[in-house]
């Protein structure tokens, strides 16, 4: 399959793409790492009539530290979170790496492309859940942020406007013990179903059971994955077919269970 044909265009900086972005309307789709949008283009299930490319826009590939926090450009790839010496306080970014796709996908793939797709098992939807992340957003009336708790409204759907563009996700605090798993049918393909947790703050986060990342906040007087926190499980999954919710709340407790100890060690 081949796209529908569209008009592509190659802003020179971030002024310019958003610029683009508001005059072209909603018919318009900004291009970075390309690895969610062009199959969709390909499979026509996304037309744009204008392909805005940002892939080359300075200053959006950037990860530094400041202070507690973590600054991560949006136009970072996975892969080079992969591969950053992020030390024990962010560690878990460059180990949830791993479950993303295959290596080509990784070295391609972009955070600001993943966090904007808002695919509800994508990995970086999940820790900037569980994280308490930040997403910065930049528009013709300036720059917005966005806490990710308010960011994922549906199913490929966020509170990114048509003419604004992420450019950089900060995450505020260290999470030395915290760690993200998931079960696919194969290794590289969508997860079924993918649990996060931060045991510094007895925080999980679910991907796969609702239409966006379903954060379990913590449980007076309990810890852990705890039946209290199972039964929200099972209301969110209780809409989908009965064989396949009783197997992705099964799937939850062993995943749950395997990040809880992965997170520990």
């Amino acid at each position: 399959m081949k796209p529908a044909s569209f008009e592509y265009h190659r802003p020179a900086s971030v002024a310019g793409a958003v610029r683009l972005l508001a005059e072209l309307g909603e018919d318009v789709k900004a291009l970075a790492g390309g690895q969610s949008l062009v199959p969709m283009m390909n499979f026509r299930l996304a037309r744009p009539a204008h392909l805005v490319d940002i892939r080359r826009l300075p200053g959006l590939d950037h990860i530094q530290r400041d202070g507690d926090a973590l600054r991560i450009g949006a136009l970072v790839t996975h892969h080079a979170v992969e591969t950053a010496a992020l030390g024990p306080d962010f560690a878990v970014l460059s180990r949830a790496m791993r479950w993303v796709g295959h290596l080509p996908i990784r070295t391609r793939g972009t955070i600001g492309g993943s966090l904007a797709h808002g695919d509800p098992t994508a990995e970086w939807c999940l820790l900037a859940t569980l994280l308490g992340a930040v997403i910065v957003a930049h528009g013709p009336d300036g720059v917005r942020e966005i806490p990710a708790e308010e960011f994922f409204l549906g199913v490929f759907s966020t509170a990114l406007e048509p003419d604004e563009l992420i450019v950089e996700v900060v995450f505020p605090r260290p999470a030395p013990r915290a760690a993200l798993t998931e079960f696919a049918e194969r290794r590289g393909d969508f997860a079924l179903v993918a649990a996060a947790v931060d045991l510094d703050t007895d925080r999980i986060v679910l991907g796969g059971v609702a239409a966006v990342p379903l954060a379990l906040p913590p449980v007076s007087g309990e810890c852990g994955y705890s039946d209290t926190r199972h039964s929200r499980v099972a209301d969110a999954v209780r809409d989908t077919p009965e064989a396949s919710a009783h197997y992705r709340r099964g799937l939850v407790r062993t995943l749950v269970a395997r990040a809880t100890a992965e997170a520990a060690a």
